[in-house]
């Protein structure tokens, strides 16, 4: 499977445009988007509709720029556009699930409670997780202060196993790559990445 993901485009046009050429050229399955598509929420409707010309499943989450009642409304109004925050899509044998935290919230209890239920789902199938923060204590949320990420996505990772872990958030650590344990994590970027699982 191919993914084209992507984050933090804060509803700049000109990386969005650049975005759906790369999304074209590389003919992926999937497109991701990991949260803060706009920003603080302007033009929702008219930057999802520009992504209407891929012809394929647009995977997105809230970021801290838009809340998931607007993402989920914007969405209903595309064919393609899914809101998958606390949701999950399958595809063939791979189940994504989306977790929309923006902020630096070090611990999501909301995030732990749902763990089992989507183990229980994923059995038998391979996970991926889509979360605006990065897991705690890796080169996704390393700052200057010190590690900014979230501990219950880290808690996630680590108990579910999932087999690709992709954030934002935090524009400093765009494009790194790390694992915990054997989970590739990957902050995409506005440039966006394409990801061959």
């Amino acid at each position: 499977m191919r993914l084209f993901a992507f984050t933090d485009t804060h509803g700049n046009k000109k990386i969005i445009s650049s975005l759906i050429k790369k999304i074209q050229n590389s003919k992926p399955d999937i497109v991701i988007c990991a949260g803060d598509l706009t920003n603080f929420g302007r033009a929702l409707k008219k930057l999802l509709n520009m992504f209407e010309k891929t012809n394929l499943p647009l995977l997105i989450i809230p970021g801290n720029h838009e809340t998931s009642p607007q993402l989920t409304e914007a969405c209903k109004k595309t064919k393609f556009a899914i809101n998958i925050h606390r949701k999950i899509y399958q595809f063939n044998d791979y189940l994504f699930f989306g977790y929309g935290l923006g902020g630096f919230g070090k611990e999501s209890l909301e995030m732990e409670k749902l763990m089992p239920k989507i183990k229980a789902l994923a059995k038998n199938k391979m996970l991926i997780i889509i979360t605006h923060q990065p897991p705690y204590k890796t080169k996704l949320d390393k700052l200057p202060s010190g590690h900014a990420g979230n501990k219950s996505i880290r808690k996630f990772i680590a108990e579910l196993k999932p087999v690709l872990s992709i954030c934002g958030h935090l524009h400093e650590n765009e494009s790194k790559v790390d694992k915990i344990k054997s989970t590739v994590i990957i902050n995409p970027g506005n440039k966006g990445k394409v990801i061959e699982i």
